[in-house]
């Protein structure tokens, strides 16, 4: 039997997200329906209509029994679509197709929003791997306007990566941008950043000696290596390798946080002396306040003033690969 007939043997639901990428997920509808009824046909799909109403679609297609859940957006609907597998423990295989901004755990895995076909028969081929997911310990909640207000503070899942500091202040900006999409955006809107962020005074450790204190311009905690549209922040991490990595850049002034900004886009701050990176399997950050983070696009607030995440080792099994 061959590999994609195995695929196809299983029941399949897939989340389709068309506001995602600022509509790059509606025009990628059709192209990825005919696609994954050739690769894999009989899946059965689903489309989100609201904020936060992919949560409620995988809730449903794993009580209703479907064995592998494809997300087709960006990095917050995998995201949240991995969130809601990983904590219902189903033996549920995960896959992802990319339509969104960022894109940035699929370029993890090799995957190409230029090459639509490539992607599905990826994740249609039979094979599958296990890959790390990060764990957020501390409860959190929506902070954005328009997410879905009603969620209660929670510990939550992530499959890409925790940011703070430079890294929300870009995100608040690229929300308000009307014309720029993809990497463009971050770019554009980082490079504002530079030079009008006050900087995040955080506190950081390991619980195994790794002690970091200071004004940061970033600090991101990543499962994979890339961030902001394909920045290689932490340029040996993998989400295979059973860890988290820190990466810590401490504040600048604005023509040094520039000289950082365009070293980051080829991986070569980390040769920078503001620059930390440090792997392992958990962190807390003391932040003194209730304080608005990252995670895989997404930006929540957490309950207290300290944030803890940790590694989950092989925590999902990912079609393709």
């Amino acid at each position: 039997m061959s590999g994609e007939a195995r695929a196809a043997d299983r029941r399949t639901f897939v989340v389709f997200n068309p506001a995602s990428g600022r509509g790059r997920g509606a025009r990628r509808m059709s192209a990825y329906r005919e696609l994954l009824e050739r690769h894999l046909p009989g899946c059965t799909f689903g489309v989100t209509e609201r904020a936060g109403h992919e949560y409620e679609l995988t809730e449903r297609a794993i009580g209703e029994g479907y064995e592998q859940i494809i997300a087709v957006g960006g990095d917050g609907t995998w995201s949240h679509v991995a969130d809601v597998v990983v904590e219902s423990g189903a033996p549920v295989r995960f896959g992802v197709l990319p339509a969104g901004t960022g894109n940035d755990f699929g370029r993890n895995l090799g995957l190409d929003y230029g090459d639509p076909e490539g992607a599905v028969r990826s994740l249609t081929s039979g094979r599958s791997t296990r890959v790390d997911v990060g764990r957020i310990l501390t409860p959190s909640a929506p902070a954005e306007p328009g997410k879905p207000a009603g969620q209660l503070p929670r510990p939550r899942h992530f499959l890409n990566l925790v940011g703070l500091g430079f890294d929300i202040a870009v995100i608040d900006a690229a929300a308000s941008a009307r014309f720029l999409r993809g990497a463009l955006l971050y770019k554009v809107t980082a490079l504002q950043q530079l030079f009008r962020f006050e900087g995040l005074e955080v506190a950081i450790r390991d619980g195994e000696g790794f002690d970091r204190a200071g004004t940061h311009l970033i600090v991101t905690i990543t499962n994979g290596k890339y961030f902001g549209g394909g920045f290689p922040m932490a340029p040996d991490a993998d989400v295979r390798d059973g860890r988290l990595h820190a990466c810590l850049i401490s504040d600048a002034s604005p023509f040094q946080r520039l000289s950082l900004f365009n070293a980051a886009e080829r991986g070569e701050h980390v040769r920078s002396e503001r620059t930390t990176v440090h792997p392992a399997p958990r962190f807390q950050l003391e932040l003194g306040r209730p304080t608005r983070f990252e995670a895989d696009g997404d930006v929540f607030v957490t309950e207290g003033g300290s944030l803890e995440v940790e590694v989950i080792p092989n925590g999902l099994e990912l079609l393709g690969g």
